[in-house]
């Protein structure tokens, strides 16, 4: 029998702040909140970022509203208004050029045309011939300004010895301790009831390390007059915020990887967990995805192909000279390009038997996710026909799950990048299959509007709001737009432009699917059903006494996971790093025919074999 894969736990950080009990969703809805509610989240973002917090007043709460979400790129990643290069300039002189040198910074091979026509204490004296080409520093300013960023002032490698870790590790460090601590037992405990082999990490980048301690130092370095240390290579691989997961924060033995989708990365990393628990290979399951490329090069890559909105064409959008960076994200409306972004975000999924055992919390469960590629198209980076079968089939298990009324009360989590293409063909399919299935009027939003589009982990961008709803009620809207474009087929669709109030705990929602569309043809689609009608499938399940059992433990873990969060608004947040410590050998290991003992663990991993192929042996 399938298992079902609960989600017990998230953390992360985006440019709404730390994903852990819906502070990021409530700062894209707090003027939906009351006083009291924010009040936590406004403490939790005013201590991320140094400022004052403990007495939040207005201006502080004003400061914290500038530093978060889509804004003009900070000096923490670069000026857009002054990015550094160097350009190719030709000299000429009738005589040549004579300069001095120290001896020691002469390359090995002296460029054509110089000659060595002196020396004196170690300076060389260089004739060069008439003509030389020489790389001059200079600057120029980015066309695109804009870009969803970490808090203002918050430092993620600040938390931990990260000396020369890429930016995108440092984050995965935080989002992934977030994740850890947030679940509201020890990692230990859970380990206790499961074998070594039965915990699965899936967590990566769509790009990769690309900053100057990532690929950016490895390839730039030889050209700026420095040198390739002995990290780059291997910290600017995509998987490697898997690696640093299992190598130095929860000493994992188990599955691991990372599944690389484009845009869809994530949902491709939790469609392996998910695989994993509902067949029985793993228990338990950290899903991630990193991104931090909110670097020039990156950003005038996408901005080369046309992809992001530039400054000139937003403000030609809006018929003014000054452009208006929290807007630059619009999907499903009049919209010039999307809008790049950074985040780390992280889920902990367990098999529904765990769970329930354990008395974790219940934020929700991944009743699927269907991946499907986009056959032949004419450009490998526009959209095709993937994204219809994906959500169709997400749909139809909606649909089976919640029946014909059931499935009206669900929501969608847009890609929404806010490109022109994008809001026509996205629109297009959602308004066609929800006409396939009877849907009336689908409520439909767009996270990238507040965010910006972090590529590899842009899902769970849009998944970990999707669980702020059955806590605090609201659907956050799209509040980037004031009207839907005419080319925008949205007959059976409810596209939010403010939000929307689903009832207490949005009890009005059973479930979400969240939607990726990714560079390539790499389709995504994934049903999350609500933690109430999650809890209604385990009691049909287990039973009414083994719920009953979960919730009596459950208040304890709620209470661990509660002072977590308090002593993370209080004092800070402590990180989990754990470099070098409970190192095991080949002296920790013992085999027998039948398993496999490690020393760090209580339990041992199966080598009995006797059911697999029997059908074949008999």
């Amino acid at each position: 029998m399938r298992k079902l894969p609960v989600i017990v736990s998230m953390g992360g950080i985006n440019a709404a702040g730390r994903s852990s009990f819906h502070h990021g969703y409530k700062r894209m809805v707090h003027d939906a909140l009351d006083d009291a509610t924010m009040l936590s989240t406004w403490r939790d973002l005013a201590r991320l970022m140094n400022l004052p917090s403990q007495e939040i007043t207005p201006a502080i709460i004003q400061q914290i509203k500038d530093g978060t979400l889509i804004r003009r790129v900070e000096s923490q990643h670069f000026d857009p208004s002054a990015v550094y290069y160097q350009r190719s300039v030709e000299m000429k002189n009738n005589n040549g050029f004579d300069f001095t040198v120290k001896k020691r910074n002469l390359p090995t091979r002296l460029p054509e045309g110089w000659a060595i026509v002196g020396e004196v204490d170690g300076m060389v004296q260089i004739k060069t011939q008439p003509e030389m080409n020489v790389l001059v520093p200079s600057t120029y300013s980015m066309e695109v300004s804009s870009a969803g960023q970490l808090p203002t002032g918050f430092d993620p490698g600040a938390f931990y010895h990260s000396k020369y870790h890429p930016r995108g590790l440092t984050m995965t460090v935080f989002g992934a301790s977030d994740a850890l601590h947030s679940m509201g037992m020890a990692w230990d405990t859970v380990l206790q009831h499961v074998n070594p082999d039965q915990v699965s990490v899936y967590s990566g980048t769509a790009v990769f390390q690309a900053d100057e301690y990532g690929a950016g130092g490895l390839y730039q370095n030889p050209l700026n007059g420095g040198r390739i240390s002995s990290k780059m290579m291997p910290l600017s691989l995509p998987e490697m915020s898997a690696d640093f997961i299992n190598s130095y924060i929860i000493n994992s033995v188990g599955n691991t990887g990372t599944n690389v989708g484009a845009c869809a990365t994530f949902l491709y990393n939790l469609r392996q967990g998910v695989n994993d628990i509902q067949n029985g290979v793993a228990r338990v399951a950290l899903i991630g995805s990193t991104e931090a490329p909110v670097i020039p090069e990156i950003m005038e890559g996408f901005s080369i192909m046309g992809a992001l909105a530039t400054d000139k064409n937003l403000c030609l959008l809006d018929g003014v000279d000054q452009v208006d960076n929290r807007r630059a994200c619009r999907p499903f409306s009049s919209n010039a390009g999307f809008t790049m972004a950074e985040s780390a975000q992280f889920l902990i999924v367990m098999d529904d038997e765990l769970a329930v055992q354990l008395g974790a919390n219940i934020l929700g469960s991944v009743a699927d996710v269907f991946v499907n590629a986009d056959a032949n198209k004419k450009s490998i980076a526009g959209p095709g026909v993937g994204n219809y079968i994906t959500m169709a089939k997400a749909t139809g298990l909606a649909r089976h799950i919640l029946g014909d009324d059931g499935v009206n009360r669900t929501f969608v989590q847009a890609h929404g990048t806010g490109t022109p293409q994008n809001r026509v063909t996205e629109s297009n399919i959602l308004n066609t299959v929800a006409k396939s299935f009877g849907i009336k009027d689908w409520t439909v939003t767009g996270m990238k509007s507040y965010l910006g589009h972090s590529l590899g982990p842009a899902a769970a961008d849009q998944l970990i709001p999707a669980l702020g709803v059955w806590e605090y009620g609201y659907v956050p809207g799209i509040k980037t737009i004031d009207h839907i474009a005419i080319d925008v087929e949205q007959e059976r669709l409810n596209i939010l432009m403010d939000h929307h109030y689903a009832g207490e705990k949005g009890k009005d929602m059973l479930g979400s699917i969240i939607n990726s569309k990714g560079f390539g043809g790499n389709n995504a689609s994934a049903l999350i059903l609500s933690p109430t009608q999650t809890a209604t499938m385990l009691e049909k399940r287990h039973g009414k006494a083994a719920m009953h059992q979960w919730r009596d433990r459950n208040e304890g873990v709620m209470e661990q996971a509660a002072a977590y969060d308090k002593k993370s608004i209080e004092t800070g947040m402590e990180v989990i790093y754990k470099f070098g410590e409970e190192v095991m050998t080949e002296a920790d290991v013992n085999i027998t025919t039948d398993s496999l003992s490690l020393t760090r663990f209580a339990n041992k991993v199966d080598l009995n074999f006797a059911d697999a192929y029997k059908d074949f042996l008999a």
